[in-house]
């Protein structure tokens, strides 16, 4: 029998492998703050030839409007010094007087809204979608088999049941087992500080720390190997402590059946989808990371010596505030969309996104609203690895209608294998983390007659490149799909704006995306006369095509190469120079 000890052995050299697989693009790399908008030919790393652009095609050219891009996310901190100054500002509203001055229903929406918040507070935490559904569909099937006598819909409904329940299963063993493996890491840690008297120990504290058991011994061989790979000591202690809140609030929150504090901290009438006016004017909320980091990259201020230098120069944040640390719900996304319409924004990034629906419906007709705005909608296509052509991601700009349930009944989705090996997983704001995901083990041919389902023309879907023009161009944990991803751009060791007026490295399909919203308004700065689908047109008509190999993991958990064309639409990286020559044209 194999004893305790050995088993957290067997574990923690588990962990050493996926942390070897999910950081393959090596972080031990110094990339200058502003890559992302420097030129391939010119600096040598493959970004977006931004600063290119402004310096021969738009020094001598005036913008004729100010463009407002609404990032709809987990929160902005409005008094960051590099973004205070591109803030929007509803001019129609007096700060702090807790009246609705401008009678849209929302008081004091000085710079946006919060749709996940009230009087009572702010929602942090929810649960993952999948949980929320299992509560519905758990009552009426947990005691079904295939035998018992289902009509159509109900057969439907049981055979998402069962999947969900398999997902359920894997994403808890795998967050319980990784959680463990932290604890353990985080253990020896604590003990090096402890006993050193420090805050943050050194590699050099480690390396003198005489460990208690073989199991000690294993973990201080991961942490060296783990800072090797992320650059630096200090770097690979912040990923770990950052893992570990993850976890532990999946746990906890995300994957808690038992968890849900909606109707205390929200407190609209969740069942009514057409209801609006509920939330607070805080934009920030508890944990503005992530959208602090988005808007940085959109247009953090380019005239102030400070940090960095957004992609856009005419721009204004609205801060819209929809996602929580677990999945958004598709009632605030709808809601955050028609706020962002309804105030003027022209763009609207959203770094978010999950496997499971609720409310589709309610998203269509949002996004249909937008489309009759005049509205660009740009979306983050995930960091599962997975082929989006394959896998559900929502949302996205299919909508549900008659011909798509036709579809649907003439096509029987693949069945997944009860086995899935490990692989890079989105969480519910779309940066990268690690667990359990899902692989099929059998080629699945692809319709193409199902991506020209009705959709929506003012979608732009966003995968994420890395720096170096090589066959690791496609950074390792984003999605794809020849179909359904329609450009990819810098989401690799990217460097924004972040709370308490600092400046931090992320990556993620959740930092390609501000990049293309960026780009989306520079363009209309300087033409604010075209439409969602031109501008659409003229950003992937314009990227710096990719004419070589890249590689990747396919549905198989293969590592093969194949053309960047097999991985989205453009088959090529978006390029403000060639955009901004290509709109001159139109």
């Amino acid at each position: 029998m194999i004893n305790v000890n050995f088993k957290k052995i067997i574990a923690l050299s588990f962990l050493l492998c996926l942390h070897t697989l999910t950081f393959a693009q090596s972080k031990d790399v110094k990339l200058p703050a502003n890559w992302f908008n420097l030129d391939m030919v010119e600096n040598g790393f493959f970004g977006i030839s931004t600063e290119k652009a402004y310096r021969d095609l738009l020094k001598d050219k005036k913008p004729k409007q100010n463009i407002i891009v609404a990032v709809i996310d987990g929160g902005v901190d409005i008094d960051h010094p590099d973004l205070k100054e591109v803030l929007w500002t509803n001019k129609k509203e007096i700060p702090g007087n807790g009246i609705d001055d401008d009678g849209n229903g929302y008081v004091d929406d000085v710079h946006g809204w919060n749709f996940i918040g009230s009087k009572k507070g702010n929602l942090q935490f929810d649960n993952l979608e999948l949980v929320r559904l299992l509560r519905i569909y758990t009552p009426k099937y947990q005691s079904t088999t295939n035998l018992t006598p289902l009509d159509s819909t109900q057969k439907e409904e049981f055979r998402l049941y069962k999947k969900m329940v398999g997902d359920f299963g894997k994403k808890y063993e795998d967050a319980s087992n990784t959680f463990s493996v932290l604890i353990a890491i985080n253990k020896v840690l604590d003990s090096v500080a402890k006993i050193n008297n420090k805050k943050m120990p050194s590699l050099d504290d480690l390396d003198n720390y005489k460990a208690d058991d073989e199991t000690e011994e294993q973990v201080k061989t991961i942490i060296k190997k783990g800072a090797r790979e992320d650059g630096s000591f200090e770097k690979f202690y912040k990923n770990i402590k950052d893992a570990y809140e993850q976890y532990d609030a999946m746990l906890k929150y995300n994957l808690n059946p038992k968890y849900d504090l909606r109707a205390e901290l929200v407190g609209d009438d969740y069942s009514d989808p057409n209801q609006k006016n509920y939330g607070n004017g805080d934009v920030k909320g508890p944990d503005a990371l992530h959208g602090t980091h988005v808007s940085g990259i959109i247009g953090a201020d380019r005239s102030n010596n400070l940090g960095i230098m957004g992609v856009a120069n005419h721009v204004s944040i609205m801060a819209i505030r929809v996602v929580p640390t677990g999945d958004e719900r598709d009632k605030d996304v709808a809601n955050g969309i028609r706020y962002a319409v309804d105030n003027g924004a022209k763009v609207i990034n959203m770094s978010f996104g999950k496997a499971y629906k609720w409310d589709k419906k309610v998203v269509d007709e949002a996004v249909k609203y937008a489309e009759s705005k005049g509205v660009l909608l740009v979306h983050a296509a995930g960091n599962d690895n997975q082929n989006n052509d394959i896998e559900e991601n929502y949302p996205n700009k299919y909508f549900d209608s008659p011909e798509a349930e036709a579809y649907k009944l003439d096509h029987k989705k693949p069945v997944k294998p009860d086995f899935t090996p490990p692989r890079p997983m989105q969480n519910g704001m779309g940066m990268r983390s690690t667990a359990g995901g899902s692989s099929n083990l059998k080629p699945i041919p692809l319709d193409s007659a199902k991506f020209n389902l009705p959709h929506a023309s003012n979608w732009i879907e966003v995968g994420a490149s890395s720096y170096k023009d090589d066959d690791n161009l496609k950074a390792d944990f984003s999605n794809y799909g020849k179909y359904n991803v329609d450009v990819f751009a810098p989401g690799f060791l990217i460097n924004s704006t972040v709370p308490d007026g600092k400046y931090e490295d992320l990556d993620g399909t959740s930092m390609a995306s501000p990049v293309v919203s960026g780009l989306a308004a520079l363009i209309l700065s300087y033409y604010p006369t075209l439409k969602p689908n031109q501008v659409r047109e003229i950003i992937m008509k314009s990227v710096s095509k990719v004419l070589h190999k890249v590689k990747y993991k396919n549905e198989r958990n293969e590592t093969i190469r194949v053309p960047f064309s097999e991985l989205c639409v453009s088959g090529g990286i978006v390029n403000a120079y060639n955009a901004l020559k290509l709109a001159e044209t139109y």
